[in-house]
């Protein structure tokens, strides 16, 4: 599968933890993308930022870590290809490098979810070190071997995305853009900052991305006012319209910057990437 040059990628390299150009993967690079609403467009996010940080030639490795697996196979990985998946991470000795599915998108690698993840949040309550379980998984070698861990948390605050965010060095929140999403909005904050205080003191807010957004409707206008008007810089600029190729796109195993790089949907996810990096290099400035 041919992923589209978005404009000129680094030096290359043959797999991951080989040596490559300047895009080395440094701090603040592991990024959960959370909400406990579901709908709003996580995985979606996952799948598509992450294709489009590929095409720029960093190396991208997206955890699936919600049991239905939509990210797996948003991505063309059949089931009975999957191994042990996040599962073997969280439980097994599984390293990354063996959980890991290479895609068929240059850059792109993908720890998919199992059956056996529907038991996890049970599971965890009685293991020992039950919060840190994915971060010790994961361990300095990742550093080495990817530029961006992005991961797909499921539709709830439990031990898993608890995990996800003890893991991880920022979070990323997309907010569909209607009036129940932003209830629960206040409490995934005030949960990313008890993380914060509790369990993960380096964790940060990466930004909240307006997803859904259809401009025909004035409800839309109006939540993305409010959250703006709330929030301020804290959401990012770039908004995911309500697009039909990006609901069609996983039906065929494809990010909808593969299915379709012309349409709204594509555009904006490339746009996001963008905002991305530009937000990190202003942090290391």
């Amino acid at each position: 599968m041919a992923l589209p040059t978005l404009r000129p990628a680094d030096e290359a390299a043959d797999g991951p933890g080989q040596a490559r150009g300047p895009a080395r993967c440094v701090a603040d690079r592991v990024i959960a993308i959370a909400n406990q609403k579901g709908g709003v467009g996580k995985t979606t996010t996952a799948i598509n930022l992450g294709t489009a940080l590929a095409a720029i030639g960093r190396r991208v490795l997206i955890i699936d870590l919600d049991a239905q697996g939509n990210a797996s196979t948003g991505l063309g990985i059949d089931r009975g290809a999957r191994g042990t998946g996040t599962y073997g991470l969280l439980f097994g000795d599984t390293s990354v490098a063996e959980a890991a599915r290479a895609t068929e998108i240059p850059n792109l690698w993908v720890v998919p979810s199992t059956a056996d993840l529907s038991g996890a949040e049970v599971e965890l309550v009685s293991a020992a070190g039950r919060e840190f379980r994915l971060k010790s998984a994961l361990g300095e070698p990742i550093a080495e071997a990817y530029d961006y861990v992005l991961i797909d948390c499921p539709p709830a605050l439990g031990l898993l995305t608890l995990n996800a965010m003890v893991a991880a060095d920022r979070v990323l929140v997309p907010l569909q853009c209607e009036f129940y999403a932003l209830e629960g909005l206040s409490f995934l904050m005030r949960t990313i900052e008890r993380v914060r205080k509790g369990l993960n003191p380096d964790l940060d807010i990466d930004g909240i991305v307006l997803t859904m957004f259809d401009k025909r409707n004035k409800l839309s206008e109006m939540v993305a006012c409010d959250v703006r008007q709330h929030l301020g810089d804290k959401v990012f600029q770039t908004v995911i319209p309500r697009n039909v190729r990006i609901s069609e796109a996983p039906s065929h195993g494809k990010p909808v910057l593969l299915y379709d790089l012309q349409c709204a949907g594509s555009r904006a996810y490339v746009h996001l990437a963008g905002e991305v990096l530009r937000r990190e290099a202003r942090a290391a400035a």
